[in-house]
């Protein structure tokens, strides 16, 4: 068996991506092993390792901050992402790249994986600039959108996740504002990662591919449901997003549907909630007989 290369390995998705390939001769590698915006040094290593597939969990996903250092989203969702596809085009692996629900936004979700993107923010704008960079280097090539990730390793860049985020100001006894007009589907990163093994499984024809929990909320049903399933009563008020003043406009509504996943005979992913209590068990948040 050929290697599975999997970039990125330490971080929220790819520590969960790194448990679910490990039957599949991985070679996890982080930051420091590689940097994904030096050509040469991708170039190298795609070459000396040889892999199959090449997994990339690497990302700049601080939405806020890319509205004023785009120049840095761009490197690294963007051109890292061209430089990792040519790589493996000219070394006969096929790329695994993830992307994002701010590829949309101009139009009401859900989305399945025909719709045309339209993004409203300079993150979700590096994401769509990654996927035609990708998609052009190679037809083989995979491109997974997901939504509202949140998963037990958490994300360093974002330093933790929604769902702690949330339990941490509860438990500091803060009032919580939570926006009510930004839809999603928030998807746990375990079930992202066994979607993704499962496809590779069947060596699937390349294109965009959407990976998420099944339904959608609004971002303040999301935390009411984290408080309710962990016995928490805090503060939690509803707000707008032009009261909130989050530096980067979001999609009003971005949730998405796979029409592609059902085509290949795969189970669609269990619904939000369902994944939610499973990751608060994985915690130790849930409490126990809780709906």
């Amino acid at each position: 068996m050929r290697v599975t290369l999997l970039l990125g390995a330490n971080g929220q998705l790819g520590t969960d991506l790194a448990a679910a390939l490990a039957g599949r001769g991985l070679m996890p590698l982080t930051r420091r092993d590689l940097d994904v915006t030096d050509a040469a040094a991708v170039d190298r290593v795609v070459a000396a390792t040889a892999p199959g597939v090449v997994v990339n969990a690497t990302a700049f996903n601080r939405v806020d901050d890319a509205e004023t250092d785009p120049g840095r989203a761009f490197a690294v969702n963007a051109v890292a992402a061209h430089h990792l596809a040519r790589a493996c085009a000219r070394h006969g692996a096929r790329l695994v790249h993830f992307s994002t629900d701010y590829v949309f936004g101009a139009a009401p979700g859900p989305f399945s994986e025909d719709a045309a993107p339209a993004p409203v923010n300079a993150y979700g704008v590096s994401k769509l600039a990654g996927e035609h960079l990708v998609r052009a280097a190679g037809p083989r090539h995979l491109v997974i959108r997901t939504s509202g990730l949140y998963g037990v390793a958490g994300s360093s860049g974002k330093g933790g996740n929604f769902a702690e985020t949330m339990l941490r100001l509860a438990r500091e006894g803060r009032s919580i504002r939570v926006v009510a007009d930004q839809t999603l589907s928030p998807t746990y990163s375990a079930d992202v990662a066994d979607a993704v093994r499962r496809l590779l499984a069947l060596d699937p024809p390349g294109g965009v591919y959407h990976v998420a929990n099944g339904g959608a909320c609004s971002w303040f049903e999301f935390a009411r449901a984290i408080f309710t399933l962990c016995g928490l009563t805090p503060d939690l008020v509803p707000t707008t997003s032009e009261a909130f003043g989050a530096a980067a406009r979001r999609p009003a509504n971005s949730a998405l549907t796979s029409t592609r996943l059902p085509a290949l005979d795969l189970p669609p992913l269990r619904p939000w909630r369902d994944a939610l209590a499973a990751y608060l068990a994985a915690k130790g948040h849930r409490v126990p007989g809780l709906p």
